[in-house]
């Protein structure tokens, strides 16, 4: 993607947490397009931490309504390294990890896959709480998307 502009690409921030671990959960994400701004966000009352990053990125990726150059900032290894690196082997493997169980979280994994399919998505690693401006914005939406569900 180097050589499209900062205009030609969708920017997309994300993130997803609960509290405890699994607990009632939120997640948020940032879509950033010629200069216009979307916040999406929402939780669950008992989810796992891992969950509500995926769901984050499976929202914001289907908020999409043509295909597009995306560029998807999470904090979130687990969703970056699955997505880049182990989802060939579990497909290969009929969504089984490398000690032959199920994969977890497979439905979001599938929802995720399907979702980034008609655009080119570069998938980036931020580190979270490390002053990144637009992903502590993901993880306020987040945390307020937690505190919703929590209070009903």
């Amino acid at each position: 993607m180097a050589s499209e502009t900062v205009q030609d690409v969708v920017e997309i921030w994300t993130d997803g947490g609960c509290r405890p671990n699994p607990g009632p959960g939120g997640w948020g994400a940032i879509l950033k397009f010629k200069g216009a701004e979307r916040e999406l966000s929402g939780g669950e009352k008992d989810t796992t931490n891992n969950r509500m990053e995926l769901t984050a990125a499976a929202e914001a990726l289907v908020a999409l309504k043509k295909p597009c150059k995306v560029r998807l900032h999470t904090d979130s290894q687990y969703l970056r390294d699955g997505i880049t690196r182990w989802h060939v082997g579990w497909v290969r493997k009929n969504w089984r990890n490398a000690a032959g169980d199920p994969v977890k979280n497979m439905d979001l994994w599938r929802r995720i896959l399907e979702a980034a399919k008609p655009h080119e998505v570069d998938w980036v690693w931020v580190r979270g709480h490390s002053g990144d401006v637009m992903n502590e914005r993901a993880d306020v939406l987040a945390t307020e998307a937690r505190i919703k569900i929590e209070r009903g």
